[in-house]
């Protein structure tokens, strides 16, 4: 027969090691305190790669367009006429450099219809950047004014530069673009980031094909 006694002195070993099975307040914290710490860390690198990878993308969005802007830029005065402004004496002077170029981009005499394409650095928005590149298109009928369109090409830009070479006449004989971008967008201020994208800086020259 089992001896009552020697069983209640079991259940109280059994339930006493049963209450030393848990942890104590100062491994809870503990614990806690090295899990948030390591959140902490991934949280802040995966904000560094976020940072990184928007002014990676908006870099390379922003060359882009500035390559196809610089390309219409060419086309445009390879196809033009009548350039200006020109110096007061092209022998003496025969470069000029302008923060503006306007010529006839196109002519019909049947109708007499004449338009005057104008590219013009104004001041840029504070939040995009201190300079624009703007494209200024005047239509003329007769010689009297018609209509006008106007449209920003390009933002955020830090300078932009028409240097113009011109021949006896005054003919003009090369146009050098030189544009310089800052590549950033609202999102990146939002974000507070330290990062900036590399400056982006585009030198093209184009020659007038009416002039050959």
């Amino acid at each position: 027969m089992k001896d009552p006694k020697k069983n209640r002195n079991t259940f109280r070993l059994f339930a006493k090691g049963r209450t030393r099975c848990g942890f104590s307040m100062v491994e809870v914290l503990i614990a806690l305190t090295i899990s948030a710490t390591l959140l902490t860390a991934t949280m802040a690198a995966l904000d560094g790669s976020f940072k990184s990878y928007t002014v990676t993308t908006e870099g390379a969005s922003t060359n882009v367009v500035a390559r196809i802007v610089m390309q219409r830029l060419t086309a445009m005065i390879r196809t033009g006429d009548e350039f200006g402004p020109y110096p007061v004496n092209p022998i003496t002077t025969p470069t000029l450099e302008s923060d503006w170029i306007e010529f006839v981009s196109f002519r019909d005499p049947v109708s007499n219809t004449e338009r005057i394409t104008r590219l013009e650095r104004r001041e840029g928005d504070p939040e995009t950047g201190p300079f624009e590149l703007w494209y200024i298109v005047t239509t003329y009928i007769n010689g009297s004014y018609d209509s006008e369109i106007q449209a920003p090409l390009l933002v955020n830009l830090n300078d932009v530069v028409f240097t113009m070479n011109y021949d006896v006449g005054p003919r003009l004989k090369r146009v050098t673009v030189d544009l310089i971008i800052q590549p950033d967008d609202l999102q990146d201020v939002a974000l507070g980031s330290a990062l900036e994208a590399p400056v982006i800086r585009l030198v093209a020259s184009a020659a007038p094909r009416l002039n050959d």
